[in-house]
């Protein structure tokens, strides 16, 4: 059995927790650059995650709070399934990503850390993205930082064709 080690994600785990739901909290500002939205859709968005899992991890998120996918309107599944592929194509393009893990983790018993806001996890990947540092030094090492990989995204997601 492969394990996957992910020490730096202990600060989230750990650390202070916001009130109420910041998937909604983040959707109704208007400081996408703050809260690192790259896109918004009729019926979801696309935000960056803070505590990534690699560099560029994107979260595809109904603005409807909603917790199972069975609940969600057949727009909203449309929307979001084809911001799967706008996703995967912007890390390509911005960020040459080789691969990616897809999933969504639906209940706390199924891993997720917010288990009552539905959303999907578009996680970069790269040959060799995983090494000796998470293991021997407890240590992630993120390539490029968040703000710059949010300007990189945004860009691209700006000038798409919805």
């Amino acid at each position: 059995m492969k394990r996957i080690w992910a020490p730096w994600r202990i600060e989230y785990i750990k650390g202070p927790k916001e009130e109420g739901c910041f998937f909604c909290k983040y959707s109704q500002e208007n400081n996408d650059r703050k809260r690192l939205i790259v896109h918004r859709g009729q019926k979801s968005f696309v935000i960056m995650n803070y505590y990534p899992y690699n560099n560029g991890h994107l979260m595809i998120t109904p603005y409807q709070h909603i917790s199972d996918f069975d609940d969600l309107d057949d727009q909203t599944k449309l929307e979001m399934m084809n911001y799967i592929n706008v996703c995967t194509k912007a890390l390509k393009e911005k960020l040459r990503a080789e691969g990616f893990n897809i999933g969504i983790n639906i209940g706390q018993v199924a891993g997720a850390g917010v288990k009552d806001h539905l959303h999907i996890h578009v996680v970069p990947r790269w040959n060799g993205d995983t090494n000796f540092m998470p293991t021997i030094g407890s240590t992630k090492v993120i390539s490029q930082g968040l703000e710059d990989a949010w300007k990189s995204l945004k860009q691209y997601f700006d000038n798409f064709d919805n």
